[in-house]
C-alpha cells in the first residue's frame, strides 16, 4: 500500500493496488497529528475518469434505450474520435505518483477501444490501477483474461439482458473482481427493491453499486427520483440490511444515505468528489469536474486550436472554472448540521439531491 502526503493541503492518503482499499486522513497539524477535520480537496485528483471512447459502436442499435437507460453522453447522437494512445499516455505520465486510479469510460464500452489492452498496460506502467464499466455486450473470454491481467475491477451495467449475465459469468470465471452498476430511477427502483429483498443478483459478484439517474444527455427529467417518494426509504432500509454481496452507491446518492440509512458509517461517506478528488477528461481532451458536465460549463481544454497538448492536468485542476464548481459546494446549506458530509449534493443537477430539509439552499 502506498501512502502519499499532500504537502499543499496537509493530509495523507493511501491506496492498496491489490484490494482497491482507499483511505484519507484528516488534516494534519504542524506536529503531524490528525485534527479530525476532513480535507476539502487534494492538490491533484486521486481518481480520473478518462473518456477514452468518443463514440459508441452500439449507438445505432439503441442498446441503452432498450435496457431502459438514457445514455447521459448521448451515444445515439454524438460521434467523435476515440482518445488516442498518445493522449492517454500523456495523461497517465502526469498522474504517476499522484493519482491512484484511472476509470476508463466515455461514449461507449471501453473494452471496444481499438487499443484497449495498450491503454491498460500504460496505466499499470505508470502505477495506476485501471477500472472500467461496460454494457458487457462485447466481452469475450480473451477480453476477460486481459481484464484479469491489468484491471482492479470491472463493472457491468445492469442492462437486464442475456449478454449481461454472460459478461458477468466470463469475468467471474477469469477471477476478475466484478461489480454491477445499477442506475436508480423512477422506472427501475421497484426492481431494485425486489431484487434486494430476494438477493436476486448473480452469485459471486463483489458488489452492487447504485448510481443515481441524472437528467443529462438522453436521461429524462421525469425519470428523476423524488426524495418524497416512499420507495426511497424502503430502498435504503434494504441497503442497510445484510446481503451476500456488498452494496455501494455513487457520491450523488450520499444525501439519501445520510437522510435514510442508519447502518452506514458516516466516515465511509463522501459527497460529490468532482473538482475535489476526481475529474473527467473527455476523448477530445476537455477536462471537467464531473462527466455529467456534458455542456462543459466548467470545462478546460487540455489542447489548443492546433490540437497540441497545451494545458497540464494540474493547471486545469487549479483553474478558475474548477474553483467556480468548488464554490458551489463551499456555500451550500451552511445552516445544516450535516453539511460537512453532504455539501448540498450535486452542484450540476440539484433536482436529483435526495434531501428536503428546510436548510437546503441549492434547490
Amino acid at each position: 500500500m502506498k501512502v502519499i502526503y499532500d504537502k499543499k493541503y496537509h493530509f495523507k492518503y493511501a491506496f492498496d493496488n491489490n484490494t482497491g482499499f482507499y483511505v484519507r486522513s484528516g488534516i494534519l497539524d504542524k506536529n503531524g497529528n490528525d485534527t479530525g477535520i476532513d480535507p476539502f480537496m487534494g492538490s491533484f485528483p486521486h481518481l480520473i475518469d478518462v473518456g477514452v471512447m468518443g463514440h459508441c459502436i452500439h449507438g445505432k442499435t439503441g442498446l441503452c434505450v432498450k435496457a431502459g437507460i438514457g445514455c447521459y453522453q448521448s451515444g445515439l447522437n454524438v460521434t467523435q474520435e476515440n482518445m488516442s494512445v498518445e493522449h492517454f499516455e500523456w495523461i497517465a505520465k502526469q498522474c504517476k505518483g499522484k493519482c491512484n486510479q484511472l476509470a476508463l469510460g466515455g461514449r461507449g464500452d471501453p473494452d471496444q477501444h481499438e487499443y484497449f489492452e495498450e491503454l491498460l498496460k500504460i496505466s499499470r506502467e505508470n502505477d495506476l490501477i485501471p477500472n472500467f464499466t461496460t454494457s458487457g455486450f462485447g466481452i469475450t473470454e480473451e477480453l476477460a483474461d486481459i481484464c484479469k491481467k491489468y484491471c482492479g475491477a470491472v463493472a457491468v451495467s445492469w442492462y437486464r439482458n442475456e449478454y449481461t449475465y454472460k459478461a458477468i459469468d466470463l469475468l467471474l470465471k477469469a477471477k476478475v473482481k466484478t461489480n454491477i452498476h445499477y442506475v436508480l430511477s423512477n422506472n427501475s427502483i421497484d426492481e431494485a427493491i425486489e431484487r434486494l429483498e430476494k438477493n436476486d443478483f448473480p452469485k459471486g459478484i463483489n458488489a452492487i453499486i447504485f448510481l443515481l439517474h441524472k437528467p443529462v444527455g438522453l436521461g429524462k427529467e421525469d425519470n428523476v427520483l423524488s426524495c418524497s417518494d416512499p420507495r426511497i426509504l424502503k430502498l435504503f432500509t434494504l441497503i442497510d440490511a445484510s446481503h451476500p454481496f456488498k452494496v455501494g452507491m455513487d457520491s450523488c446518492t450520499v444525501p439519501g444515505a445520510i437522510n435514510y440509512a442508519h447502518n452506514i458509517l458516516p466516515e465511509s461517506l463522501d459527497t460529490c468528489e468532482g473538482a475535489r478528488f476526481s475529474c473527467y477528461i473527455s476523448s477530445d481532451m476537455i477536462m471537467v469536474p464531473c462527466s455529467f458536465d456534458q455542456q462543459h460549463q466548467y470545462g478546460v481544454s487540455l489542447i489548443d486550436k492546433e490540437n497540441n497538448l497545451s494545458t497540464s492536468i494540474e493547471d486545469a485542476w487549479n483553474s478558475d472554472e474548477f474553483e467556480k464548481y468548488r464554490d458551489i459546494m463551499k456555500n451550500n446549506c451552511n445552516d445544516c448540521k450535516q453539511r460537512s458530509l453532504c455539501m448540498g449534493g450535486c452542484p450540476l443537477k440539484p433536482q436529483i439531491v435526495l434531501c428536503n430539509k428546510k436548510e437546503r439552499n441549492n434547490k
